[in-house]
């Protein structure tokens, strides 16, 4: 089993032509990085942003022309091992390269088209908008926008070539808005508030105050729950913390006020069916800061027992985004 099973100026746009981008079987790829020194843009001395300390960043590129679109990352619990996900239907592995606390780079990168029940790829059936992933052990969930599916794969058994079986889903997921859907996926272990609940949650499928829309899949107490909407911000992804905070990276975007990030975090025990849940953002960022279309997020905990949250951006295979993979320390105090 894979250690990790243990554990932007653009908006989606739709994928063109997903199959033209895939690799049908695992295929090696080169990634090449470039350090990113400092995240603030204008005053690189500066070093803590709300409850996170930058450590590192990389703009990553790469001769495959199907590399980009990450729309989700899980890492293993040393942060070095990663299964990432893009939007045109792609698995993408391999690890983290460090010197010290610092990323340098990727080695052993590997795409394969992530495949359905048939053996064929989902992008060749139009499941190709996969935006959200997460692990029960070896069980790899993903979460499918415009066709509003989630898919499970044995994971950790077969690796990419496990094929995806669709699960039984809410109504109200199924009637998700075709492109702000399911946009972050949490599977709660045992442990934890919820154990065996798979957590769902939209972009922007709103309720009738407008919230955003998500779901319990799963567990003793499923239903159907809120996220309180501020400041126009959309979800782009959401992890669990070993206290128990939901974290959720939070992305918007206007001609007006341009790019901003944020990070909330929220009490998983406040999480039940026909609850609206609300946290205070301990993470802002705009345009001032090198960030792009941030769309992934995960943890890991550092030898010396910090936490660390790492975030990758989806360039929509666009020349004027980037793929950044980010690394911040959050500070509990």
């Amino acid at each position: 089993m894979p250690a990790v099973a243990q554990v932007a100026t653009q908006q989606s746009a739709k994928p063109a032509a997903p199959d033209q981008f895939t690799a049908p079987a695992p295929t090696a790829i080169e990634v090449r990085a470039q350090p990113i020194a400092s995240f603030d843009l204008r005053d690189p001395s500066h070093a803590r942003f709300g409850a996170l300390q930058f450590r590192s960043g990389l703009v990553l590129t790469s001769g495959f022309r199907g590399f980009g679109g990450l729309s989700a990352l899980r890492l293993d619990p040393k942060g070095e091992s990663f299964i990432a996900i893009s939007d045109h239907g792609t698995w993408f592995t391999g690890r983290i390269v460090y010197a010290g606390r610092e990323m340098t780079g990727l080695a052993e990168v590997e795409a394969a088209s992530m495949l359905g029940a048939d053996g064929k790829p989902l992008a060749k059936r139009g499941w190709y908008d996969t935006e959200s992933l997460a692990f029960d052990g070896g069980t790899a969930y993903v979460g499918i926008e415009r066709v509003n599916q989630i898919v499970k794969f044995d994971f950790g058994r077969d690796g990419v070539r496990a094929l995806g079986e669709p699960i039984a889903v809410p109504p109200g997921l199924r009637k998700l808005p075709h492109n702000k859907g399911v946009e972050s996926l949490v599977f709660v272990p045992k442990g934890q508030k919820l154990p065996g609940t798979l957590i769902a949650i939209s972009e922007r499928g709103l309720d009738a105050d407008g919230n955003i829309v998500g779901f319990l899949i799963g567990g003793k107490t499923p239903g159907q729950f809120a996220v309180r909407r501020t400041e126009n911000f959309d979800i782009s992804d959401a992890m669990l913390l070993p206290s128990g905070d939901l974290l959720l990276l939070e992305r918007k975007f206007s001609w007006l006020a341009g790019v901003g990030i944020r990070i909330r975090r929220i009490a998983l025990s406040t999480l039940a069916p026909g609850a609206i849940i609300d946290g205070g953002a301990i993470f802002n960022a705009d345009l001032g800061y090198e960030i792009d279309n941030m769309e992934g997020l995960d943890s890991h905990v550092d030898a010396d027992g910090s936490t660390v949250l790492t975030m990758v951006s989806d360039d929509n295979f666009s020349m004027i985004q980037r793929t950044l993979l980010l690394q911040f320390t959050l500070l509990e105090e």
